[in-house]
């Protein structure tokens, strides 16, 4: 099966508040950046490249001869840093964007191409991203686990931290009887919708929950889902996510 063309860019900030230093947090022997990009690599992508905030982190990647940029420091979000990269870059406004989160050393390659396909065959939608079938109540009614509910033709109406669609005449700590979905921060754009994002408000709902994502909903932009078969394997925000993907990777590297 033929893939579109089509770029990832992988947004890495030194500073984290749970985390410090995350993107070149040891994992096996390479810093976390690398091992994410390396994983990109395995998609369909012809070009990966770190959107950095510091040199640090450029010259981890290019020891590892992982491409990377350096970008400024004072972006809100890792969508406007990916916007200034795609310009530096100098990538064409059609050009497919897949944003892979530099804290997702686990990454299915796969994945990756599924929502840049979804992108490519939904030429009204401006952004696409990815969703499991959640199967358990405590994820279904976690604020940390963010749930997207889709329209008929697999557009996202609505994403929320709340337990989505409401079941109305529900058991108490039951999962409801129709499909709930987890929403995955695997995003794809444009080129010409990425530097156009940054530049629009902020949305009452996305200010209420967190969620940038709802920042294109609100203006119009439709967003196409890519439902998965598996679940997405857990990113890193905590030294305890970190000291489990250590193990994993002491245990059973990625294929």
């Amino acid at each position: 099966m033929a893939h579109t063309p089509f770029v990832v860019l992988i947004p890495a900030r030194l500073a984290s508040s749970r985390l410090p230093n995350k993107p070149l947090a040891d994992l096996a022997g390479l810093p976390m950046v690398v091992r994410v990009a390396q994983r990109a690599a395995l998609s369909q992508a012809s070009t990966v490249v770190v959107a950095a905030d510091d040199e640090s982190i450029v010259q981890a990647c290019q020891a590892h001869g992982i491409e990377a940029v350096l970008t400024r420091t004072d972006h809100v979000s890792g969508s406007d840093r990916l916007a200034e990269a795609a310009g530096l870059l100098g990538l064409s406004e059609n050009t497919i964007v897949v944003n892979v989160q530099g804290d997702e050393p686990l990454i299915e390659p796969a994945l990756i191409d599924a929502v840049a396909d979804v992108l490519a065959s939904s030429t009204d939608c401006s952004m696409s991203t990815l969703a499991h079938a959640i199967d358990n109540a405590a994820d279904w009614r976690s604020p940390h686990v963010v749930k997207v509910v889709l329209n008929a033709l697999h557009r996202a109406s609505l994403f929320s931290r709340a337990s989505i669609p409401y079941w109305r005449d529900g058991e108490t700590g039951a999962l409801p009887p129709y499909p709930v979905l987890r929403h995955v921060g695997l995003y794809a754009y444009r080129v010409g919708f990425l530097k156009t994002f940054p530049k629009l408000s902020p949305a009452p709902t996305e200010l209420a929950e967190s969620l940038e994502q709802l920042r294109a909903i609100w203006h119009g932009h439709q967003i196409a889902v890519h439902v998965s078969d598996h679940v997405s394997p857990a990113g890193v925000d905590t030294p305890e996510d970190l000291a489990r993907v250590r193990s994993l990777l002491m245990t059973s590297p990625p294929p």
